[in-house]
């Protein structure tokens, strides 16, 4: 194998593996919007003058309705960026995902003898 296809098929997998950790870091991501609006939904049905509560790290430090109103918008909004953003990237590392991979393909085939104008190529075989 030629050492030029070696390293490609380095990147294919240095690209699947990055391919991997985005698709993890959008599911989470997502799972903790999706969470976000649901705890901004049920604080829809809460009175605003109920005394309410927000974690801060192991302990709960009581808090008012518009605080806690306004935290949930800005997580909300904030991970939706993230999700978007993450999207994107996934877009672009699927794309040079499979660009690398023709490359790789046309390397591999060109290098075996088989070129566009080599044996097997445009015009081969008789009639």
């Amino acid at each position: 194998m030629p050492p030029e296809a070696q390293e490609k098929i380095e990147e294919l997998q240095d690209l699947q593996e990055t391919a991997q950790q985005v698709a993890q870091q959008k599911e989470q991501s997502q799972s903790a919007l999706n969470d976000s609006k649901t705890a901004l939904e049920a604080l829809e049905d809460v009175e605003d003058d109920a005394t309410m509560y927000r974690e801060v790290g192991e302990i709960l430090v009581e808090t008012d309705y518009e605080s806690a109103h306004e935290d949930l918008e800005e997580k909300v909004d904030s991970l939706e960026v993230r999700v978007e953003q993450l999207k994107k990237q996934e877009q672009r590392v699927q794309e040079q995902f499979e660009s690398l991979q023709e490359e790789l393909q046309q390397l591999l085939q060109g290098g075996a003898g088989g070129g566009p104008m080599g044996p097997g190529g445009p015009g081969a075989g008789g009639a």
